[in-house]
């Protein structure tokens, strides 16, 4: 069995990581957190050097990588500019492909994906925002909270339920997703300030008073959207786990920053040590990512072992940061390692929090051992 990746895959993550370093400079680190800006020349330099892309899979996971490895923050502002494109690749029609998705992936306009809500975060069944079919269109009301390029994109893909309640058993019926265009009436933004992390990213809650939708922006049919929500989650997860996997890089980078400058504080073992295990977790974190994308690149994903995945690459991520800072004390504290501690600890929350996943892991477990 062969674990590396091909020539190609390794030659883009190489330039990946030439163009993070030189763009992602400290100064630009600090403006873009500090002031919490959507970093655009940063977005638009990315997509004119091909760092964007979305025609082969396995470059797309070392893209992540090696963007939030340099900072989450810049990294994820090239990347979620198509956040949510799957979902029109899979299910969107010709139509909605030529006006919205070629955008998008030329760099000429942002997406954005909004399921999240007040009442319903990682229960995604339990969403209350509403569409009612009118005469010739759909009327929209309802709010959206804490959704990535909340204030900057030009259209959301938005699930939202399209029927009465269902049963307790039955909450994931009578869900649709609609195109939604941020400029429609009746549609009103407001940017989310103080974050604990990626402050580069934004973030906003959206409110929707009777805005009307044209029948021509349903995506796929009507009372799925659950699962187009699910398959996009799938898919989604396994980017989460890569992104993890850059930070826990970039930690174990700022520690060895540290080595070279101490020559003392290289001989002690307690830092040898921490180093041992960090790599050691990054390490078992991505071939557990890159066997679930293996699965799921040949569209057979494995729900477990994306979840798996998505956890655990999360929890060394979050260990990684903050073994870094235990060692390298102050000089952490008043660095980029900083923030990086803080844009880590989203990896266990957003696209499924960890408690989401790790139940996830033990109905599918439990479903097998009774079978038995």
């Amino acid at each position: 069995m062969d674990f590396s990746l091909p020539k190609e895959i390794e030659e883009k993550r190489n330039k990946v990581r030439e163009f993070a370093l030189r763009e992602f400079t400290d100064e630009k680190k600090r403006y873009y957190d500090e002031h919490e800006k959507f970093p655009f020349e940063i977005r638009e330099k990315g997509f004119k050097e091909g760092i964007f892309g979305v025609n082969n899979p396995w470059e797309q996971l070392v893209t992540i990588e090696e963007l939030f490895r340099v900072d989450p923050g810049l990294g994820n502002s090239i990347l979620s500019s198509a956040f949510g494109a799957e979902v029109l690749m899979l299910f969107g029609n010709d139509f909605q492909k030529k006006k919205y998705l070629e955008p998008v992936l030329k760099g000429e306009k942002i997406m954005g994906f909004a399921t999240t809500e007040p009442v319903a975060g990682s229960d995604v069944a339990g969403i209350a925002s509403r569409i009612e079919n009118k005469d010739g269109y759909w009327l929209l009301n309802g709010s959206k909270m804490f959704i990535t390029n909340g204030t900057v994109a030009d259209f959301f893909l938005v699930l939202t339920r399209s029927g009465p309640s269902p049963s307790e058993q039955k909450r994931h019926h009578n869900m649709t997703m609609i195109i939604l265009e941020s400029n429609c009436p009746g549609v009103s933004r407001n940017k989310l300030y103080g974050k604990m992390g990626v402050r580069a990213t934004d973030t906003a809650e959206i409110i929707f008073d009777n805005v009307k939708v044209p029948n021509e922006n349903i995506i796929g049919e009507v009372g799925k959207g659950f699962y187009y929500a699910m398959t996009f989650f799938d898919i989604s997860r396994i980017y989460i786990a890569a992104q993890s996997i850059g930070i826990a890089e970039g930690a174990v980078d700022m520690i060895i920053d540290k080595v070279k400058k101490d020559e003392k504080f290289s001989t002690m073992e307690s830092v040898q040590f921490a180093i041992a295990e960090i790599i050691t977790k990054v390490e078992a974190a991505r071939l557990l990512t890159y066997e679930a994308a293996s699965y799921l690149f040949e569209f057979k994903p494995d729900p477990t072992l994306t979840s798996m995945a998505k956890y655990y690459s999360a929890d060394v991520a979050t260990f990684a940061a903050e073994k870094a800072l235990e060692i390298t004390g102050v000089d952490g504290a008043i660095t980029s390692l900083e923030r990086l501690f803080r844009d880590a600890k989203i990896m266990e929350i957003w696209e499924g929090s960890t408690e989401i996943e790790k139940l996830v892991i033990y109905r599918s477990f439990i479903k097998k051992v009774m079978q038995k």
